[in-house]
């Protein structure tokens, strides 16, 4: 293995580092490294975050966009983290569109805005 390569971090962004300090303070385990899982379609599947509480391990997706979150982006992680096997995944973004969150809540998919994840941590 390069040791320059495994020496070389991809920068993490704020929100990113906030999501991280909530899951930790909120009990969970973080995984940051090995993040992409390959399916039961073959198709390796890419997270920002698996985090683990217990027995339940759910993927997370950290979108640090200035805009909205539309369903399409939802139902990409729905279908990412069903293919791997993981319940309830999590997406961390500014805000979303009235159509994701009532996608997000047929299907048990916890949307967190910035708002939330960064009072936790104070």
């Amino acid at each position: 293995m390069n040791s320059e390569k495994s020496a070389e971090k991809k920068p993490i962004s704020p929100l990113m580092e906030l999501a991280i300090q909530y899951f930790k303070k909120d009990g969970y385990k973080v995984e940051q490294e090995n993040t992409t899982l390959e399916g039961y379609s073959g198709i390796l599947r890419k997270f920002d975050l698996i985090v683990q509480k217990g027995r339940v391990a759910q993927g997370v997706w950290v979108k640090d966009w200035n805009r909205t979150i539309g369903i399409n982006v939802i139902i990409n992680l729905d279908k990412a983290s069903e293919d791997v096997g993981l319940s309830n995944p999590i997406i961390i973004g500014e805000q979303f569109s009235d159509h994701a969150k009532a996608y997000a809540n047929r299907r048990k998919i916890i949307l967190l805005t910035k708002r939330q994840v960064s009072p936790k941590i104070r």
